[in-house]
């Protein structure tokens, strides 16, 4: 069997995470990788480089390209792989709140499958969430969630809080899929300078929403002084009991998830149902937990025709995703915008910082 060919567009901080996942996922599924990478300029790396995409298309002949540039350059990235045959993975979001979707679109029509990155979904606190949902046909009544971290002065580019919020407003519709379109009712917001993208990008979200008949409301944030990232949800069973679940991601370090699902007695008491602590310690595994799962799942695919533990987020769900998202930056009605650098430069967080910093 000859060995499967990832081209990794973009080697910055997703791609080497994404490399370092393939590989253990490779090994784990006793798949022989060769990885090479297409960027604007040549990293310190082994992998073989290329400095086109097309050429890195026409002389690689990849099985896999995974787009993990900042995602303003998502759209024009996938432009070029107009024609390409291959399997598509994207760093989420797809694209930015400016970029054509149908184009995106029939960049890809070719292709021979796509998934966004959305890795969340590879928790065992959301899967086992999203399990109890369905075997018990829990009525989703209420979801609220509070999803963010602190992006000042990070030196990658971005399209603004979109790109944060899209986790919690993707994890609701994943784990409730009984429940309804999403449709966004109200979007209060905040811009600053905390990007070096431009001096008034969208870096606050207050959002409210409709899930089918629940009420959706939540918060995200870039500019979140410290990572807190939580999803509560409320539900009526088939006996019209009240039952509440909440989610905990990354907390309190990356990939350390809780699940806790409980019912309060008239007493006050809270009578836990379910609970479960997830505290993953695979060495060479530091932030890579969820991703390798998928990264795993991907390789089998790719390779094996193996499918996957549950349905990627197709091209379709990837667009759906972003039309929501698009409504959030062309709603958010926001005051003028805060100045984190009054000066002429910022002092940027190193490329090579603290990882927990980073992710």
């Amino acid at each position: 069997m000859s060995p499967l060919r990832i081209l990794i567009i973009g080697l910055g901080y997703a791609g080497l995470r994404l490399q370092t996942a393939f590989e253990h996922a490779a090994a784990a599924a006793r798949i022989e990788l060769s990885i090479a990478y297409a960027d604007h300029m040549q990293k310190q790396t082994t992998l073989r480089y290329f400095d086109r995409i097309d050429g890195a298309l026409q002389d690689f002949k990849p099985d896999l390209v995974v787009v993990s540039v900042n995602d303003t350059s998502h759209a024009s990235v996938l432009a070029q792989l107009a024609g390409y045959p291959g399997f598509v993975v994207c760093e989420k979001p797809l694209a930015t709140p400016l970029d054509d979707l149908a184009a995106i679109r029939s960049a890809l029509t070719g292709t021979r499958g796509f998934a966004l990155n959305l890795v969340e979904r590879y928790s065992d606190a959301s899967r086992v969430l999203r399990s109890w949902v369905a075997r018990h046909e829990w009525r989703l009544v209420r979801a609220s969630f509070h999803w963010g971290k602190d992006r000042i002065n990070d030196y990658r580019p971005t399209c603004g809080v979109t790109s944060e919020a899209i986790h919690a407003l993707d994890l609701i519709r994943w784990i409730c899929p009984a429940a309804g379109p999403m449709t966004i009712t109200g979007v209060l917001g905040a811009r600053s300078d905390f990007s070096i993208s431009g001096p008034a990008v969208l870096d606050t979200l207050q959002v409210t929403a409709t899930l089918g008949e629940a009420t959706v409301s939540g918060y995200s944030s870039f500019v979140n002084v410290v990572r807190q990232r939580t999803v509560d949800l409320s539900f009526l069973d088939q006996a019209d009991q009240l039952i509440h679940a909440r989610l905990v991601f990354d907390t309190p370090r990356w990939d350390h998830d809780h699940l806790r699902i409980w019912m309060r007695d008239t007493d006050g008491r809270d009578l836990v149902v379910h609970e479960r602590v997830l505290s993953p310690s695979q060495p060479n595994l530091q932030m890579l937990h969820k991703l390798s799962r998928f990264c795993l799942d991907l390789v089998h695919w790719v390779a094996c025709q193996r499918p996957p533990s549950q349905p990627f987020a197709d091209l379709a769900t990837a667009l759906d995703l972003q039309q929501l998202l698009n409504a959030l930056e062309r709603c958010a009605q926001t005051p003028p915008p805060a100045r984190y650098n009054p000066g002429d430069t910022r002092a940027l967080l190193a490329e090579d910082g603290d990882v927990e910093s980073l992710g």
